[in-house]
């Protein structure tokens, strides 16, 4: 009687399961909100983190790829509720079971969509969202860096971000960052309008920045000199020559295309305090970069509660979806009519000098009637 008992029960709920999706139509959320919410723009733009064009156009890119053919037996979940789910599930953090009751749909299947969607965001937005630079490229962001944030052959801004994930059984030690969560790891290069120019995520959370860096495809990359980096170039107002250059923090190396500020506790002089002034007011657009991209997509605060072998393509189409909301003109397509490249391949120009030296010469320039900005004094004398 009790084993009668309980698969009666379980008949019973796979009844009550079944007909709560079959109910889609009628009381799921997409199809009672997404209709009114196209008529209020700021919800809209609330609901989905981006305005109802973008959104279309977001849209017409995906279909292609996250459009179901139907069938004699059953009618597809239509692509513009897909990735309506998909964008629900990386803005609002919600697990795949709560997202599953509030849009009438089975757990796995929600799983499934979004994971699908995720990686086809990353696949088929990137190319145009967050293309591979280019040396025009390269000029262009350090332009942009010199008029916006006051400091010249600057290629982008450095930073790693801790993602938290649960860590998969057997494996936790991998995971466990210095801040004693579980963790993967996203390093970025940001550019002067808070835009990923690179995104390189899947280090265990337990390895330092240097080391993420140091073994990442961008660092192994930067260390041969296949990024495609354009050679010296004068600062301006000067005839001195330096290499463009990234900036990061104290957690990554100094080398001669990376600039760190100068150690804290080492800070000998004024000429030095306004260098790492300098250095940080450039720097600080990576971390208000990943500051928007938690604010937008709060999974990225929450936890990402999937398998690790999905969590890569779910940042990623993160990065990208940031790119595209952000939008504006490319870089990649502006004109660069006005800029002078020597197209020669002189990567070897840029190792005759260390890290230290480039530095030093930064700091001495920033110092200098040519490159030094009004406030930089007032500012560094408050502190």
């Amino acid at each position: 009687e009790e084993e009668s008992a309980q698969a009666n029960n379980r008949n019973r709920r796979r009844f009550w399961v079944d007909n709560l999706w079959k109910e889609r139509e009628s009381k799921g959320e997409f199809n009672n909100l997404f209709n009114d919410l196209k008529y209020d723009v700021q919800k809209f733009y609330d609901y989905h983190r981006m305005d109802y064009e973008k959104f279309q156009a977001l849209l017409n890119i995906c279909r292609p790829y996250i459009e179901k053919q139907r069938t004699n037996f059953r009618n597809p979940i239509e692509a513009d509720q897909r990735l309506s789910l998909c964008l629900r599930f990386l803005i609002t953090g919600s697990s795949f079971k709560s997202l599953g009751y509030s849009y009438r749909m089975g757990f796995s299947t929600v799983r499934s969509i979004v994971h699908e969607t995720c990686q086809v965001i990353w696949n088929v937005l990137r190319p145009s969202v967050m293309p591979k630079p280019t040396r025009e490229k390269w000029t262009r962001i350090a332009m942009e860096f010199d008029e916006k944030w006051n400091f010249p052959n600057c290629i982008g801004a450095i930073d790693g971000k801790h993602f938290r994930i649960r860590a998969p059984r057997n494996s936790e030690s991998l995971y466990m960052n210095y801040k004693k969560f579980f963790s993967i790891v996203l390093l970025a290069v940001v550019d002067a309008n808070y835009k990923f120019v690179i995104a390189d995520v899947g280090s265990y959370g337990r390895n330092s920045d240097e080391d993420i860096m140091q073994n990442s495809i961008f660092g192994k990359k930067l260390t041969s000199n296949a990024l495609d980096i354009p050679p010296k170039k004068r600062l301006p107002r000067t005839d001195l020559e330096l290499p463009y250059v990234f900036i990061a923090d104290e957690a990554f190396p100094l080398t001669t295309n990376i600039m760190r500020p100068f150690s804290s506790d080492r800070l000998t002089d004024e000429a030095m305090k306004i260098y790492n002034y300098r250095l940080s007011r450039a720097r600080h657009i990576v971390e208000n970069a990943f500051g928007i991209l938690q604010e937008r997509f709060e999974l990225c605060q929450k936890g990402i509660q999937v398998q690790p072998k999905y969590i890569d393509n779910i940042i990623l189409a993160c990065t990208c979806l940031h790119n595209f909301i952000i939008g504006g003109t490319s870089t990649e397509s502006q004109s660069i009519a006005s800029v002078s490249i020597n197209l020669e391949n002189d990567n070897n120009m840029n190792n005759a000098l260390d890290g230290t030296t480039v530095r030093e010469m930064f700091k001495d320039y920033f110092n200098s009637d040519e490159g030094s900005i009004p406030w930089q004094n007032d500012i560094v004398n408050r502190h």
